[in-house]
């Protein structure tokens, strides 16, 4: 078989690729050891990952204390948790508030709950340039509103919302705050000090180069989440309740030790790099791109100036699927295509059809970025003459 062209891979929103060589060292440690978990094994060869992790990303967040950061399987099982148990408490059609910006991850616990009978729903639009403004989310408050979830920054359009005025907002009128980190974390600098949400969720995969099958969230006030998911937790064994401290109160079963060693070196690693200097080549590189791909009249760049190294685009006369298809065949340019999970977001910026998205991280060089940028006016001129012909 034919060798075809080497991989320029431009699909970090989903899952960040390569890792850092810290993060598979760490994974093999971890596993050429004997498992070490506090309360759950009388050997002491190997490294306590659990506590490492938390520690790492209690620094990366500034979130205090380091109890207040839980593991679980990846943003959108946070997510679930987070929603389930901060509603437990609600009368049956309380209000809930998100976004037209959001993923599935929000939209479908939501909308199934909205379904049950559980809660009143309300979808805010997004402005032109991606953002939902604090006036149009305290206007969408109403007395029985408990909830507001959404993500921190668009994986289509790589906006990102102002959470901080957001927040205040929100706590003036007494409304809980879940913020969606999965695409900002390791991205951009998170100051949970300082910033007023009330929780704040975060994958491992992404930006903050760890492997799939972890994630979790920093909670500020423990009290104000009811758990959801009960068992062994390696403390407190004689009580057949599940313990009230943190983390123990949401974090049960056998925690993903080699996901954890992972994510502690990613985080570790990002933090050596610093999120600043991180945020600053993604600006430099994405606005490089979209620059290039605005040369091309019948390319439709949908968020001109996107605050995360996402560009999503559309060429005309094509369908978003073909244009991956070409990329990753002719080029090696490895995107994704389609909805991204984000329904809402399509069906407002493209009718529902779907875009290319090309997304960096930190391993992406500038002439990936300029091949890139080739490949694709290359594509669309040839769209453009097919179109023009007779």
């Amino acid at each position: 078989m034919a060798e075809g062209p080497p991989i320029i891979y431009l699909n970090n929103a989903a899952t960040t690729w390569p890792k850092p060589p810290e993060v598979l060292e760490a994974v093999r440690q971890s596993l050429a050891l004997p498992v070490f978990g506090s309360g759950r094994t009388t050997g002491s060869q190997g490294e306590d990952y659990i506590t490492l992790a938390r520690e790492a990303l209690s620094a990366l967040f500034v979130a205090d204390p380091p109890e207040h950061v839980v593991f679980t399987q990846n943003a959108t099982d946070s997510l679930n948790l987070l929603i389930q148990g901060s509603l437990a408490g609600c009368e049956a059609g309380c209000r809930v508030l998100t976004t037209a910006l959001d993923h599935n991850s929000v939209l479908r616990p939501l909308h199934e709950l909205e379904r049950q009978g559980r809660i009143r729903l309300t979808v805010l639009p997004f402005e032109e340039n991606g953002t939902v403004s604090p006036e149009s989310v305290e206007a969408a408050i109403t007395p029985d509103t408990r909830l507001m979830v959404t993500a921190h920054g668009s994986n289509v359009l790589g906006s990102v919302q102002d959470i901080s005025r957001i927040g205040e907002v929100l706590h003036d009128h007494g409304v809980f705050f879940i913020a969606d980190g999965a695409q900002t974390a390791g991205h951009i600098p998170i100051n949970l000090r300082a910033l007023p949400v009330d929780a704040y969720v975060f994958t491992g995969h992404k930006g903050l180069f760890g492997i799939p099958g972890t994630g979790g969230f920093y909670l500020r006030d423990p009290e104000s989440v009811a758990p959801v998911r009960y068992g062994g937790t390696g403390t407190d064994s004689f009580s057949l309740f599940q313990p009230r401290e943190m983390p123990e109160r949401f974090e049960s079963g056998t925690h993903n030790y080699p996901g954890l060693a992972a994510l502690a070196a990613g985080a570790n690693y990002v933090a050596s790099i610093g999120v600043k200097a991180v945020a600053e080549k993604a600006e430099r590189q994405t606005a490089f791109l979209i620059r290039e791909l605005k040369k091309e009249p019948n390319v439709t760049v949908y968020n001109e100036s996107p605050s995360l190294p996402i560009v999503s685009f559309n060429i005309r006369g094509m369908e978003n699927d073909d244009v991956g298809f070409i990329l990753a065949r002719a080029y090696g340019v490895i995107a994704r295509t389609g909805l991204h999970c984000a329904p809402l977001v399509h069906r407002a910026i493209d009718g529902g059809s779907g875009s290319v998205r090309l997304s960096l991280s930190w391993f992406t060089t500038d002439e990936e970025c300029r091949l890139t940028a080739r490949a694709v006016k290359e594509i669309a001129r040839n769209a453009d003459s097919s179109v023009d012909s007779p």
